[in-house]
C-alpha cells in the first residue's frame, strides 16, 4: 500500500430484515427472544443459537451498500455525498470497525479518528475529561500525548465549565463539540467525519471546517461525509457520490457535486422539486419539506431568470410538532461553493407555531445577483432546537443577462454580486 492509506475492495453490508438470522449472544437473550418468537410467531421452540427463517428468500434483507470499491491516497480530503439511505454512513462504519462488513474488504493503513455520530465513543458515566483520555488511549497514543494536546481539546470545545461532568449530562451540541476536538486534536493518521456538524450552531461549524483544512494541511487523510456541498467543493479535492448502496462517481469534487445537484432534481420539472410522502420527504424533529418552487415575477415556475427580474424562491413545509420561534433559513452558493448570503424569514414567530403547512416566500429582487449558477440551500430552526432540519442543498438555477448597459458590456463581472448602484455626479469646482 505504498502512499495509499485506505483501499476498499468490493465493500458491501447486508441487513437482516424481520426475524430471520436471529443471533443470541447470552442465555438471557436466547430464553427471551425464543419465547417471543414462540408467542408472537407460532414457530417452535428451538435449541439455543438457532434460528427460523420467518421471510421469502426474496424479502428478508436488503443491501444497504454494495461493490465499493476505491483506493484513497494519504494525505487525501475526500468527501462522500450523496441522498439519505444512500450508504454514506454505512461505509464509514465499515472503514471504522463498527460494523462488519457482509463481503469485501478494506486496508487502512494508521491509526482512525471517527466522528459519526452524536457521542460515538463516550462512555455516558464518564466525565468529559476522562473521555478524552479514553478515547486518547483508545487511539494508541501515551498519557503524555494526550496531556500536551488535552488543553487544546477543551479550548476547542468550548465545554471548560462543564469538563468534570459526566457526559450523560451534556446536550448534543456539546457533545458534539467536544467529540469534534478530540477526533481533531488527537492527531490519528485517518480522520472520518460523518453530517454530524449540523447538531452545532453556525460559528462553531465554521471553526469546525476550518479545523478540517488545518487537518488536511497536515497530510492526514480525511473522509468527509456531508450534505454541504459548498463544503465539499472548498475542503475536498475528491468526492465519491453514493447512491442506493452504490458506488455512481468518483472523481474531481467540483465535477462530481455539479453531477449529484443535477441528479438530485431530474425527477422534478425545473426549478422546482416536491416529496408527496414521508418516506421521500426530507425532515426530522417533527418538521418535513413538501416543496420547493423558483419563481419569475410573474408566477411562472423556472430555473432560468433575467438578472434584471426579481426571483421568488417558495418554500413549502408541513409542521408535525409546536415550536416557539420557527424559522425558515434560505442560503444562496455559487456553483463554486462559495456562500453568496443567507437569510432567515424576517417574520419570526416568537408565539407558538402548531401543526399545519406553511409557505415561507424569499424574493431576491433583480438587479442583485451577478450572471451564472446558484445553489439552494434550505433549513429550519429554532432557539429551543437550533437546528429542527439541517441545511442541505436542494435546486439550482441560473441568471443571464448584462443589466441593460448595451450589448458590448460584459455580461459576467467578478464576484457573487453586481448590483446596479445609483451614482451622483456632479461638478465641485
Amino acid at each position: 500500500m505504498n502512499g495509499i492509506a485506505i483501499r476498499a475492495e468490493r465493500l458491501g453490508k447486508r441487513y437482516w430484515i424481520g426475524q430471520r438470522r436471529e443471533v443470541a449472544t447470552t442465555l438471557r437473550d436466547s430464553i427471551g427472544r425464543l419465547f417471543h418468537r414462540s408467542l408472537k410467531n407460532k414457530n417452535p421452540i428451538l435449541p439455543l443459537g438457532w434460528s427460523v427463517n420467518t421471510s421469502s428468500e426474496h424479502e428478508d434483507f436488503i443491501w444497504a451498500l454494495r461493490n465499493a470499491s476505491f483506493e484513497i491516497k494519504k494525505g487525501e480530503v475526500v468527501g462522500i455525498i450523496g441522498p439519505n439511505g444512500a450508504g454514506k454512513s454505512t461505509l464509514l462504519k465499515m472503514l471504522s470497525r463498527i460494523i462488519e462488513p457482509t463481503e469485501g474488504r478494506a486496508e487502512i493503513r494508521g491509526r482512525v479518528g471517527s466522528l459519526l455520530e452524536v457521542g460515538t465513543g463516550f462512555h455516558p458515566e464518564l466525565t468529559g475529561r476522562e473521555n478524552v483520555f479514553l478515547n486518547g488511549a483508545i487511539l494508541g497514543m501515551k498519557k503524555g500525548e494526550i496531556k500536551a494536546k488535552f488543553d487544546d481539546i477543551v479550548t476547542f470545545s468550548g465545554v471548560e465549565k462543564f469538563i468534570d461532568t459526566p457526559v450523560k449530562h451534556y446536550s448534543s451540541g456539546m457533545n458534539v463539540r467536544l467529540a469534534f476536538a478530540v477526533a481533531a486534536h488527537l492527531e490519528p493518521e485517518n480522520l472520518f467525519i460523518d453530517e454530524v456538524l449540523a447538531v452545532g450552531d453556525a460559528g462553531f461549524q465554521k471553526k469546525c471546517l476550518r479545523k478540517i483544512g488545518e487537518v488536511a494541511g497536515e497530510g492526514r487523510t480525511v473522509l468527509f461525509v456531508s450534505h454541504n456541498m459548498g463544503a465539499v467543493r472548498s475542503l475536498c479535492d475528491r468526492a465519491i457520490l453514493i447512491e442506493q448502496g452504490g458506488m455512481v462517481l468518483d472523481g474531481e469534487a467540483s465535477e462530481v457535486v455539479s453531477s449529484y445537484l443535477a441528479s438530485a432534481v431530474s425527477g422534478a420539472s425545473e426549478g422546482e422539486i416536491t416529496w408527496k410522502s414521508d418516506e421521500e420527504a426530507p425532515g426530522e424533529h417533527g418538521v418535513k419539506l413538501r416543496a420547493i418552487q423558483l419563481k419569475q415575477e410573474d408566477g411562472t415556475i423556472s430555473s432560468v431568470f433575467d438578472v434584471e427580474k426579481a426571483i421568488r424562491i417558495e418554500i413549502i413545509y408541513e409542521v408535525k410538532a409546536s415550536f416557539i420561534g420557527l424559522r425558515v433559513r434560505l442560503g444562496l452558493l455559487t456553483s463554486m461553493g462559495e456562500m453568496a448570503f443567507q437569510s432567515v424569514d424576517k417574520n419570526v414567530r416568537r408565539d407558538t407555531v402548531t401543526p399545519g403547512r406553511y409557505r415561507s416566500t424569499c424574493i431576491i429582487p433583480g438587479n442583485l445577483l451577478n450572471a451564472g449558477e446558484y445553489i439552494v440551500r434550505v433549513g429550519v430552526g429554532s432557539p429551543e432546537m437550533k437546528r429542527i432540519l439541517p441545511d442541505r442543498e436542494y435546486l439550482t438555477f441560473q441568471t443571464t443577462g448584462a443589466f441593460g448597459y448595451g450589448a458590448k458590456h460584459p455580461e459576467k463581472w467578478p464576484g457573487v454580486v453586481r448590483p446596479k448602484l445609483d451614482w451622483v455626479i456632479e461638478s465641485i469646482q
